[in-house]
This record gives structure tokens, C-alpha cells and sequence, in this order.
């Protein structure tokens, strides 16, 4: 899954300057759609618009009923399941055994940011096209200072 996910990802990279051209808020919706169904299917994804799965097994951390980004709650039950829901799984759990099958795994131990809630919903697979696939913005032009006007 590692491997398909890199692949993927190179995909969106190389389809940056078409998505620009098209137009990432026009896409927003189309795409988001396709991405929700998709990661809904495969990870049971809850659409954050912050996606972590790469770092974190492949387990998405927003199934967490508690929402944490950064690993286990102090309550996970001698058998890995969940302390709020006891019949569940811990996300985290299984987010190590994910991590530990990746060549990435060490990912795990980085800490993500707060989640940023004004993104739920929206593709973070148009954010890696805007974030990876597109050159950054050129520096603001300096402020030119009016021209000095020789002393009569």
C-alpha cells in the first residue's frame, strides 16, 4: 500500500500545472467527491482535509473517538482496544502495526499539527497538487520609492 501510495502521489504531482490551469476551486468539489469515496472505502477516512495517513500506518487517526493526532490516550485496554468504544480496535494501535510494516515507518514519531477544522471536507489531493506540484510563488515585487527630483 506504501509503494501504491508514493505512486499516487506522484500522479498528483505531475498533474499540478493541469489542475491549475483548470482551476483548484473548480476542482474542489468533483475531486472531494472521488477522494471521500475512495479513502472512505480503503481507510475509513473522515475527510479532515489535513491527511495523515501516510504518517501513521495508513490508519486514519480522525477514527480516534477521542480525535487525537499524535498517538494513544493513556486509556488503551490491555487487549489494544479502545477505551471509549471497548469492542473497537485502538486507531493507534493499529497505526503502529501499520507503521512498523512501513519503509517509512518512523514517520509515526513525527508530530502533526493540530487538526484545522475550516478544512473538513475538503481534498487534501489538491493540496499536495498545490503543495508539492507547483512552483512556489515568486517574492512580492519591492516597493519602489518615488524618484528623487534633482534641487533646482
Amino acid at each position: 500500500m506504501e509503494a501504491f501510495y508514493a505512486g499516487f502521489e506522484r500522479v498528483l504531482v505531475a498533474l499540478a500545472p493541469l489542475a491549475a490551469r483548470i482551476g483548484f476551486d473548480r476542482l474542489e468539489r468533483p475531486v472531494a467527491a472521488v477522494e471521500r469515496t475512495v479513502k472512505g472505502a480503503l481507510f475509513d477516512c473522515r475527510m479532515c482535509g489535513q491527511c495523515a495517513l501516510s504518517s501513521t500506518g495508513m490508519s486514519c487517526p480522525m477514527n480516534c473517538p477521542k480525535n487525537l493526532r499524535n498517538g494513544p490516550c493513556g486509556g488503551v485496554r490491555g487487549n489494544g482496544h479502545c477505551e471509549v468504544y471497548p469492542e473497537m480496535p485502538c486507531v493507534w494501535v493499529k497505526a503502529f502495526e501499520g507503521a512498523e510494516a512501513m519503509r517509512e515507518g518512523a514517520r509515526i514519531r513525527n508530530v502533526q499539527p493540530p487538526i484545522d477544522h475550516r478544512l473538513k471536507g475538503r481534498s487534501t489531493w489538491l493540496a499536495v497538487m498545490r503543495d508539492k506540484g507547483l512552483p512556489p510563488p515568486p517574492p512580492p515585487e519591492p516597493k519602489k520609492k518615488p524618484a528623487d527630483k534633482p534641487a533646482a
